[in-house]
């Protein structure tokens, strides 16, 4: 007996011991193995098609080398995880190389070869709490280029794939396209003045925009004033031209009907454009169009108006530590992209700030596509209105079932706006000579072209504000490292990259720009707003009649004195108007606490419901599966 059991102790030994063994045995082996499963919905863990293809195309040996803080007691915990997707990622790039990409890794130890080697590449220390250095950055290098990423924030984590490829691409190509871009706003900064610095006013670094262009174009400042567009520019990107000339409206038709890539971006109400303070010192924006382009293209651009969309409506922050609830910032989701368009196919969360919107049918010989557009659950408002009254275009929203166009792409067939030629200059007519003048440009004109040539194509948006920092990138002030907030960008440089004819960067970057909104929520408060809307018109209607009645009653004048008479009859009724408007008020203010109310309670709902979803699955299943067994057992 005590044979037995011992025998059965032994062999319980021996296999816990097996059991230890093969499973050492098969982490070594699989540790050796990189093994990797994607289970995200968008595969963001698996390299795009557009870093496959830049990879797998190199035909010469590109290094990468990876400078990372190895000790453990010098790396900030919360980059733990950060590093080993930094490896993991170049792993990947590595294997996506087929020999052609070479991983070097170094530690840049206090005073070592490889710290002096990482200042060298490029790659910039940062201080930990206990004030040590901590190196997390990479170089990619193809003698004689090299392309340094001093520090791999957490911020940009998402953009890691975009940022190496990015890298790789740029030490590849010797000549950059060339992208103009004409603005009066300052995408390009502002340089320092004496005289700004006395007023308080400081130098302005230029957008994050023109920053991203600039490390995969050659990007060419083009002044508002110009008569003629470079030949060497491929893409031309117009931003709000606020009081455009004929001339400069010619040179950019001329630019299109040579085969050029135009990306204008109007606007009704740009917020950014602070140029135009009123004497309050209160900015409320300007507008922009190009009057005889988009005739002559057949589409028209009403700059008094921009789109209101409950739908895609937020209640947003006010900078006064207030939330309220603006239906003219738009934050646009797949409901309101073109998901089939290669242009937007992967664009996601833009943020559209008093936009303008394209009506009308375009011109014969020409297709327009719309990009993105707003949902039936719009109206247009007056821009003024939108800036200063945006709870009372709340409250009296009326939906114009009506799909309005918020940015478009024409291409086709192009003819010129002006049939006559280059637009005369209005000083050049006012002298005695003029006439001389005009044969002179008549002479000039033969050249002009009247049709486009090659394959143009023209885009159209509504608003300029979503390329301004302040709508598109959180600027991290310690690194100077801009993180984007939402889409906006994305989606301009991916259209860049497009127009110019590169897209193999787009997938990687519009990675960044996902994310997951409850759009049945979304659904679910618009609804609801337009549930209570009845309620807040049929109130406010009422609060009006009291006030006028009111005022029919308070004042009776005599002669030229300023004294107001009033009977007591007319006293007990200002009483009673007055009494009444407070109650309305009153009853306003319950409606639209109602309606928080129920927005917060479905809110609350659908994230208790995520949240218990998965547990009461697993314990249904769990349940079910126990009294299966039971009934199995007792069957036997």
């Amino acid at each position: 007996m005590k044979e037995h059991k011992f025998r059965l102790w032994l062999y319980a030994g021996v296999g816990i011991v097996l059991a230890f063994f093969v499973i050492f045995c098969l982490n070594f082996i699989f540790g050796q193995v990189r093994l990797r499963v994607d289970a995200t919905g968008d595969k963001l863990h698996t390299l795009s098609p557009g870093t496959k293809r830049i990879l797998g195309g190199l035909d010469s040996p590109v290094e990468i080398r990876l400078y990372v803080t190895q000790d453990p007691d010098r790396m900030p915990p919360e980059f733990k995880t950060h590093v080993r997707n930094v490896e993991d990622m170049l792993n990947e790039f590595r294997a996506a190389g087929k020999g052609n990409v070479e991983l070097k890794k170094f530690d840049p130890e206090p005073d070592s070869e490889a710290e002096e080697a990482a200042r060298l590449d490029g790659v910039e220390p940062q201080p930990t709490r206990t004030g040590e250095n901590f190196y997390l950055g990479l170089v990619v290098s193809l003698d004689p280029r090299k392309v340094a990423i001093p520090f791999l924030t957490l911020e940009r984590e998402k953009l890691l794939e975009y940022d190496l490829a990015r890298a790789v691409t740029q030490v590849l190509v010797t000549n950059k396209p060339v992208v103009g871009v004409m603005s009066p706003l300052p995408l390009f900064g502002t340089q320092f003045n004496p005289m700004m610095a006395r007023m308080g006013m400081q130098r302005q670094d230029p957008w994050v925009l023109i920053t991203e262009l600039r490390a995969d174009f050659e990007v060419q400042q083009i002044p508002m004033d110009s008569t003629n567009i470079d030949e060497k520019v491929k893409v031309l990107i117009v931003a709000h031209p606020k009081d455009i000339s004929d001339k400069a409206q010619f040179a950019v038709d001329q630019f299109v009907l040579r085969g050029g890539k135009l990306i204008a971006f109007l606007d009704s109400h740009c917020y950014s454009d602070n140029s135009q303070p009123n004497q309050m010192g209160i900015n409320f924006g300007s507008s922009s169009t190009l009057p005889k382009l988009l005739k002559t293209w057949g589409l028209d651009y009403d700059i008094s108006k921009v789109a209101a969309d409950l739908t895609f409506a937020r209640e947003i922050n006010t900078g006064d530590g207030r939330q309220q609830f603006i239906p003219t910032f738009l934050f646009i989701n797949q409901d309101g992209i073109n998901p089939t368009d290669p242009v937007t196919a992967q664009s996601d969360n833009l943020l559209f700030p008093f936009a303008g919107v394209f009506t009308g049918k375009e011109a014969d010989g020409l297709k327009k596509d719309i990009l993105i557009h707003t949902t039936a659950k719009s109206q247009l408002v007056d821009a003024t209105m939108a800036h200063l009254g945006a709870q009372k275009l709340a409250d009296e929203f009326k939906p114009s079932n009506t799909q309005y166009a918020l940015a478009v792409r024409l291409t086709g067939k192009f003819k010129t706006a002006f049939p006559e030629g280059k637009p005369a200059d209005p000083k050049e007519t006012d002298k005695p000579d003029a006439a001389k003048k005009d044969e002179k440009k008549d002479e000039k004109q033969a050249d002009y072209l009247k049709e486009s040539k090659g394959n143009p194509a023209v885009y159209l948006f509504g608003d300029a504000d979503f390329l301004a920092n302040q709508f598109s990138v959180q600027i991290n002030p310690f690194f100077r490292v801009a993180t984007p907030v939402n889409g906006n960008l994305t989606l301009v440089q991916n259209l860049v990259e497009q127009a110019a004819g590169d897209a193999n960067l787009v997938g990687a970057r519009a990675r960044a720009a996902i994310r997951r909104p409850f759009k049945r929520l979304q659904e679910m408060e618009a609804a609801a707003r337009l549930r209570y809307q009845s309620e807040l018109e049929s109130s406010t209607k009422k609060r009006q009649e009291i006030a006028d009645k009111l005022r029919e009653v308070q004042v009776k004048r005599e002669g030229n004195t300023a004294r107001i008479i009033l009977t007591p009859e007319q006293q007990q009724a200002i009483k009673d108007l007055e009494r009444q408007e407070v109650e309305q008020k009153k009853k306003e203010r319950e409606i639209r606490k109602n309606l928080r109310r129920d927005v917060e309670a479905m809110e609350n709902r659908l994230k208790w419901a995520n949240i218990a979803l998965m547990p009461a699955f697993v314990s249904v299943f769990g349940i079910a599966l126990a009294v299966t067994r039971k009934n199995r057992t007792g069957a036997k």
